[in-house]
């Protein structure tokens, strides 16, 4: 009896399990109609998704998970949903994983390179965003859509 218990604590287990590459502690700022944050919390990644734990006086108050699907406390939903619900529908489905991680928007869309990063101004008739990506932070805003996300590393 005790070994199939432990056969199935085995298999279910390694279901939920999730390996990632990295994991980084940030300060990370959110705004926008749907969540507001602003605390410490983790950025995890492995080559098929992107966990954000967001905590506030150290209990964990929302988990968002990337990968073909994103998922948040309130369940699972396509990126394009997501984006409408959370952010603006005029975003690109992926904008969220590639400001995470740090990498351009827009397909490069007016990308111009500085000393250790880079920056995308980005505006037409939906948006108005400032990006800009260095090796210790993340800064996007769109100022028409009212969204702020930031990403700093702790010791900067």
């Amino acid at each position: 009896m005790r070994f199939i218990f432990l056969f199935f604590v085995l298999i279910f287990s390694g279901c939920s399990i999730k390996n990632y590459k990295t994991t980084q502690t940030k300060i990370i700022i959110i705004k926008s109609p749907k969540l507001k944050f602003a605390d410490i919390g983790y950025v995890r990644n492995s080559d098929k998704s992107i966990e954000l734990e967001l905590f506030v006086a150290g209990k964990v108050v929302q988990k968002i998970t990337i990968n073909h699907l994103v998922c948040t406390t309130e369940g699972c939903m396509s990126k394009r949903s997501f984006n409408g619900d959370y952010l603006s529908s005029a975003y690109p489905d992926d904008i969220l994983q590639n400001i995470i991680l740090g990498h351009k928007i827009y397909d490069g869309k007016n990308l111009i390179k500085t000393i250790d990063g880079f920056e995308q101004h980005i505006k037409n008739r939906d948006v108005g965003i400032v990006y800009k990506v260095n090796p210790h932070a993340i800064y996007f805003k769109d100022k028409k859509n009212k969204i702020i996300l930031k990403f700093k590393d702790m010791d900067e």
